[in-house]
């Protein structure tokens, strides 16, 4: 009889450690798909980052150029005012200086109309 439980003991063991390696392999195999889960959404989630990207740069481009053209509009404007300010200048400015010269150095001393009330304290 001790034989016999020797045996039944023995073919116990032996698939309690098939069963330990069915479970060993099952844990594997779902360690395995879960890091190919995790794989897969970090890839769609960069292509869906960088269609994002895309379209933002799309959309900002598209935007942004008016701005630019704005911009170039208005240097031209202010570089065409600047050019005729300097060409009055150069024409009229030596009689502008004259002129407030004379009007500086010239004294005529008026009388006014009314006299003003001194002021009271």
């Amino acid at each position: 009889m001790s034989a016999q439980n020797s045996k039944g003991i023995q073919t116990l063991l032996d698939a309690e450690r098939e069963a330990q390696k069915i479970v060993q392999k099952a844990r594997e195999y779902r360690s395995k798909r879960v890091k190919d889960a995790k794989n897969e959404a970090q890839k769609e989630i960069e292509e869906y980052r960088k269609k994002k990207d895309d379209e933002f740069k799309e959309f900002e481009k598209k935007h942004t150029s008016g701005n630019k053209k704005a911009e170039q509009d208005a240097d031209k404007e202010a570089e065409e005012q600047l050019k005729k300010i300097k060409e009055a200048g150069s024409k009229t400015g030596d009689k502008v200086i004259e002129e407030l010269l004379r009007v500086v150095t010239e004294v005529k001393p008026e009388v006014p109309d009314r006299v003003a009330a001194p002021p009271k304290a």
